[in-house]
């Protein structure tokens, strides 16, 4: 799975990928203190912001494979 972030008049920038075989996958600027990925399941992940400031304010998205 990997989760984006889409700040206001912005591209979509890779904040991290997950799977359910490795660690997460952080990108330069981003870290687990501030986004925490939660893998219940292959159906299910979360990605939880934590402290939320005016800085966070974007559209997230989460994109999955299946292979």
């Amino acid at each position: 799975v990997f989760w984006y972030q889409q700040p206001p008049k912005n591209g979509l920038k890779l904040v991290v990928s997950s799977s359910e075989w490795d660690q997460n996958s952080y990108e330069d600027g981003y870290s687990e203190a501030k986004f925490e990925i939660n893998r219940e399941s292959v159906k299910y992940t979360l990605m939880t912001i934590k402290n939320v400031t005016p800085k966070d304010e974007a559209m997230y998205f989460c994109a999955a494979s299946d292979h």
